[in-house]
């Protein structure tokens, strides 16, 4: 547990067997419970996760998807089996090992002390970002962010692609899980619910990783997600929604408060 809140990690996976055991072997110990999402993996990930912490440890729950539906799709299976345990703050780490479990707490705690309904992870504004994050991402990375903070009136919003999230019961609760968008493009569509139902969201500074693989990043899912910001702004003046804006939380994090 964290500030007396039972806490989960969902980490969607799909043919992630080099990364699945190091990667489920990282979470903290503080986490309560670690469900793994195995999307329609051929390489053996499931397997792999299940035997990636000690038999007697009780926390990791495994489901399969038989065939691929999305990360999406794969976040919300595990979001479902979190609230179904009990679970008050539900963090996402991927499969690939891209997320560092030091920031883990930082991301998790204004859930778990109930300051917020959804954090998400800003690998922009790390001090690292500049020499790790190759340019041609980084750039990628600011434009979508740019798009979906005017779409979806977050104007403080930084880095809309950033995974590394964790969100409260009480925001599950209000969100349509059914509604989100199964694949590439749901952080932008999620964090467009969460702008229409005035959740409090927030953004923390988390450390940017990679290891030099290739960007599953291609045209289409680009055409995915502008079309998925398009709807959010499309929507959003149907709505009448107003804007929010940001003030410093009390934790250095920055929040996006509904406003008027």
């Amino acid at each position: 547990m964290l500030h007396g809140a039972r806490v989960a990690v969902v980490i969607p996976a799909r043919d992630e067997a080099q990364w699945i055991a190091e990667t489920v072997g990282a979470v903290p110990a503080f986490v309560d419970h670690v469900i793994v999402v195995d999307d329609g993996s051929r390489d053996g990930t499931a397997g792999i996760a299940r035997a990636a912490l000690p038999a007697d440890d009780a926390r990791l729950d495994v489901l399969v998807h038989p065939e691929p539906l999305g990360v999406g799709a794969a976040i919300v299976a595990g979001y479902r089996r979190a609230r179904a345990l009990g679970a008050a703050a539900v963090a996402v780490m991927a499969g690939d090992g891209q997320m560092d479990p030091r920031d883990l707490p930082r991301v998790v705690a204004p859930i778990a002390s109930g300051e917020a309904d959804y954090v998400k992870g800003d690998r922009l504004r790390h001090p690292d970002v500049w020499r790790v994050m190759p340019l041609q991402r980084l750039a990628a990375t600011a434009a979508l962010a740019a798009l979906t903070r005017r779409a979806a009136r977050l104007d403080a919003l930084s880095d809309s692609q950033c995974g590394y999230t964790a969100i409260s019961a009480r925001a599950l609760d209000a969100l349509d899980l059914d509604g989100l968008w199964p694949r590439y493009g749901y952080p932008n569509d999620l964090l467009a619910a969460l702008a229409a139902r005035r959740l409090r969201v927030r953004e923390v500074s988390v450390r940017p990783v990679y290891r030099g693989e290739a960007s599953g990043l291609r045209a289409r899912h680009v055409l995915t997600i502008l079309f998925l910001i398009a709807r959010a702004a499309m929507r959003r003046r149907l709505s009448g929604s107003g804007n929010t804006q940001c003030r410093p939380g009390q934790d250095g994090t920055r929040e996006l408060n509904g406003s008027t």
